[in-house]
């Protein structure tokens, strides 16, 4: 499958933000801790949350998922501690099932976790915190093996704000005995999603959102009902694409504050933005002004919204200096998008991107999801025809992305490529 895509059209109308991938997953992941079906919606109809059906019922949960991006998870079946072995190596993601398995069952094997290919993301933060809660930690060719007769509360130091262990620690703390108090713990809002989720469930934490989180050991015998909050990254590439291309669009079901980061970066590059209870209106300049940016965990710029800044600026007037400190790899996308006339130079960690008056088209290829995400914008932006491959990589993170922005007024389509000619 590839898109194509004819550029130089300013994008305008009415959309829809749709579930947050990343507080999906990991909602998903903690219904194992339920003590009855959990019924979720405003899930999104995702590659990376197929695969996680398939997790969840590679360990004996039930899993009935619905057109409508709703799902029911029946976990009383799970009685397997080690996920399929396939579905991790694909997504990084599946790890978050470690530490439900752990307090529920007292042990679980799993394979290194895969995903994009962005930087080296190991897992030991998630071990160390295991561990800390009284777990053996086991490592042999690749597979990690956690044993634990009994969870107890403890104090746990991240050495870094890492998304992914407090998540995990969070969900095996649950069931300790005791108080576990994690520090310097990442503050994204998916994490308070994550915990909202876990107390409608009879969990007793609290101060997700902030740096310290407090986890009161307790039996989860409830079920819920839960819609997963709108998905920021979604929100966030949608913005970035009206106003780079000079548009006006109203991004519906948004939660305003967790987009404040961009929100400023745009204004500062000159478009403007309206927010709303539960939109933004978003209104592009003829042309974006250069900015500098520093991606940081959050609230800071997220660097799942670095790539496509940098295909903003791309066009923008001025050189602009963007830094990333989360995922060293994360450039590689920038490859592609010279193919398309962008002027970009990476040096270690920085780009140094002079903006050009227009990209144009080229045939390239998606390198990872938010890299993807990054083409198609350079794509909206240039003369002529744009032919992407490695769609499945977008089609990993964004529920229907191309047919979204096809509804704002983007020519593009998705064509069958054959065989022959992708080898």
């Amino acid at each position: 499958m590839k898109l194509v895509i004819a550029g130089s059209r300013p994008l305008s109308g009415v959309v829809a933000v749709g579930g947050a991938k990343n507080a999906a997953l990991k909602i998903m992941a903690a219904s194992l801790l339920a003590g009855g079906v959990c019924r979720l919606s405003n899930v999104p109809r995702i590659t990376d949350v197929d695969t996680m059906v398939g997790v969840l019922r590679g360990l004996g949960a039930r899993v009935d998922v619905q057109a409508d991006g709703t799902m029911s998870i029946d976990p009383s079946g799970v009685d397997h501690c080690e996920p399929p072995e396939e579905l991790v190596k694909e997504m990084r993601a599946s790890i978050q099932v470690m530490g439900p398995l752990l307090a529920r069952l007292g042990h679980v094997r799993a394979r290194q976790p895969g995903g994009c290919n962005i930087g080296p993301r190991p897992i030991d933060l998630h071990l160390k915190g295991f561990a800390a809660l009284g777990a053996n930690i086991t490592e042999d060719r690749g597979y990690v093996l956690v044993r634990a007769d009994r969870l107890k509360g403890a104090e746990i130091l991240l050495d870094i704000p890492s998304v992914g262990a407090t998540e995990n620690i969070m969900m095996a703390a649950c069931l300790a005995e005791g108080t576990t108090v994690i520090r310097n713990a990442a503050r994204e809002p998916e994490i308070v999603d994550q915990q909202n989720f876990l107390n409608r469930l009879g969990a007793r934490v609290r101060g997700a959102g902030t740096d310290t989180i407090r986890i009161e050991g307790a039996k989860l015998s409830g079920a819920t009902d839960y819609a997963v909050i709108p998905d920021r990254i979604e929100a966030g590439t949608f913005m970035v694409a009206v106003a780079m291309t000079g548009g006006m669009a109203r991004i519906e079901n948004v939660i305003v504050e967790h987009l404040q980061a961009l929100i400023a970066k745009l204004r500062e590059a000159g478009a403007e933005v309206i927010e709303g209870d539960s939109y933004v209106i978003v209104r592009g300049p003829r042309r974006l002004r250069a900015v500098s940016i520093r991606t940081l965990p959050y609230p800071g710029f997220p660097t799942d919204m670095q790539p496509q800044f940098v295909a903003a600026t791309s066009v923008a007037e001025g050189t602009s200096i963007v830094t990333e400190t989360i995922f060293p790899n994360r450039f590689r996308y920038t490859e592609e998008l010279r193919r398309m006339g962008a002027n970009v130079r990476v040096e270690g960690r920085v780009a140094i991107v002079q903006g050009v008056q227009a990209l144009s088209g080229a045939h390239v290829e998606a390198p990872d999801l938010r890299g993807g995400a990054a083409l198609i914008l350079g794509a909206l932006v240039s003369g002529g025809t744009t032919e992407i491959t490695g769609v499945h990589h977008i089609d990993r993170g964004y529920e229907d992305l191309p047919g979204k922005l096809a509804r704002l007024g983007a020519a593009m389509s998705r064509v069958a490529v054959s065989e022959r000619q992708v080898g």
